[in-house]
C-alpha cells in the first residue's frame, strides 16, 4: 500500500470514529441512577418491619433470617408464592397504588397461616417498564404496612425495570412468604371427618381473584367508569373493586391455638368449588348451603351484567366467603365463642359429607 492509500485509510477510519455515539443504558430505557435514588427509601421503609431475626440489610445478593429454635422446637418452613393479578389494571386506572401491596401480602399470609404458619418474612417483585420512584415507593409502602401488620420482615425483593415489556404506568408485582408452623400443628385437613362444620368468614369483596371477568362485565359491558356511582353496588366501581384482601391471620391463630379446627381453606382463584377440595380426604365431600349467607351486592351485580352461571360464579369469585373453616361438630359452639368474642362475622355455611372429594351446593 503506498503513502496516499495509507492516508485515505486514516481519514477515513478517523470520520467513522468521529460519527459514534457511545449509547448508555439510559438510553435503551432502564435508568440505573432513578433506581438507586429510590433504593434509601425503600430500605427504611423495609427496616420498619425487621426484628432480632433479620440478620441482613436491604441490598445483599440474600436476605438472611435466623429462625427461632426455641419458638419452634421442631420447625417446618412453609413457603407461598402469588401475584396481585389484573386488579392492578384498576390501580392504574385510579392511580391507587399503596393499597395493592397490602392485597399481596396479606393473600400470601392467608395462604400459609390456613396450614397453621406464622409468617416470618416476605419477599416483593416488582416490574415496569419505566420506573417512577413515588409509585414504587407507595407500593412499598403498602407493603412494609401490612408485612408489620402481620408481624413479618420485608427482607428483600427485586425491582425490574423492563422496557418495551410493559406499557406506560404500569407494573407487575407479586411475592414470596416463607412462614414456620411445630410438625405436630401442621394443619392439612387430614383430621376432617364426617359431620365436620363449615365455617365461613366474610371476605371485603373481590380480594384478587376473578378481576378479568369482573372488569370486562363492569367496564366493557355495563360500560362503567371507575369513579362512577353504581347503585346496585352502593359505592363507585373503582373503590368496590379496589378494596383490601383481608387477612385472616389474627382469628386463625386464636382458633388453632384453642385447637377446635380440623382444617381450613383459604378461598381465593377458583372460589369455595375448587379450594374447600384441596383439604377434604379422599372419601369425603363438601355441601354448602347457599341459604346461609347474604352474597354481597357486588356478586349480584356482577352475575346479572353477564348472565353468569351459577357454577361459574362460585368457580370466579369468593362470593363474599373469604375463609373457609372446618370445625369438629363437638366444637362448634367453642369455635363460635371464639369468633364472637373477636367480633368476628360468621356463617354455618354447610357441612362434610361422604362422597366424592368436591363441593355441592344446595
Amino acid at each position: 500500500m503506498n503513502a496516499d492509500s495509507t492516508a485515505a485509510v486514516k481519514k477515513t477510519s478517523a470520520k467513522s470514529g468521529a460519527a459514534k455515539k457511545s449509547i448508555t443504558y439510559a438510553e435503551a430505557g432502564v435508568d440505573i441512577s432513578a433506581a438507586d435514588r429510590s433504593k434509601h427509601r425503600i430500605k427504611m421503609l423495609a427496616r420498619k418491619t425487621f426484628n432480632k431475626q433479620v440478620l441482613s440489610e436491604i441490598g445483599g445478593f440474600g436476605g438472611l433470617f435466623g429462625l427461632d429454635l426455641e419458638k419452634y422446637p421442631n420447625p417446618v418452613l412453609v413457603s407461598s408464592c402469588d401475584g396481585v393479578g389484573t386488579k392492578l389494571k384498576v390501580a392504574f386506572e385510579l392511580g391507587i397504588h399503596h393499597t395493592v401491596g397490602q392485597d399481596l401480602v396479606n393473600h400470601c399470609v392467608n395462604d400459609i397461616a390456613v396450614q397453621g404458619a406464622t409468617p416470618l418474612f416476605f419477599l416483593d417483585y416488582l416490574a415496569t417498564g419505566k420506573l417512577e420512584n413515588s409509585i414504587v415507593e407507595t407500593v412499598v409502602q403498602g407493603l412494609s404496612d401490612a408485612c408489620r401488620a402481620n408481624g413479618c420482615a420485608l427482607i428483600g425483593g427485586e425491582t425490574a425495570q423492563m422496557p418495551g415489556f410493559y406499557s406506560d404506568g404500569e407494573y407487575d408485582l407479586a411475592g414470596t412468604i416463607i412462614g414456620a408452623v411445630s410438625r405436630d400443628r401442621i394443619i392439612t385437613g387430614d383430621a376432617i371427618q364426617v359431620g365436620d362444620i363449615l365455617i365461613g368468614l366474610p371476605s371485603n369483596g373481590l380480594h384478587t381473584n376473578g378481576y378479568s371477568l369482573a372488569r370486562k362485565l363492569l367496564f366493557d359491558v355495563a360500560k362503567y367508569g371507575p369513579d362512577q356511582y353504581v347503585n346496585e353496588l352502593k359505592d363507585k366501581t373503582g373503590a368496590a373493586l379496589m378494596r383490601v384482601h383481608r387477612s385472616y391471620l389474627a382469628i386463625i391463630k386464636k382458633l388453632t391455638q384453642a385447637d377446635v379446627v380440623s382444617g381450613m381453606a383459604h378461598i381465593t382463584g377458583g372460589g369455595i368449588t375448587e379450594n374447600l377440595p384441596r383439604i377434604i380426604p379422599k372419601g369425603m365431600g363438601a355441601q354448602v348451603d347457599l341459604a346461609s349467607w347474604s352474597v354481597p351486592p357486588l356478586f349480584e351485580h356482577l352475575q346479572k351484567l353477564g348472565n353468569v352461571e351459577q357454577d361459574e360464579m362460585f368457580r370466579a369469585f369468593n362470593m363474599g366467603i373469604g375463609l373457609v373453616v372446618v370445625v369438629p361438630a363437638e366444637k362448634v359452639k367453642k369455635a363460635k365463642a371464639i369468633l364472637n368474642r373477636a367480633n368476628e362475622r360468621h356463617h354455618i355455611i354447610g357441612r362434610i359429607v361422604r362422597g366424592e372429594r368436591k363441593v355441592s351446593y344446595n
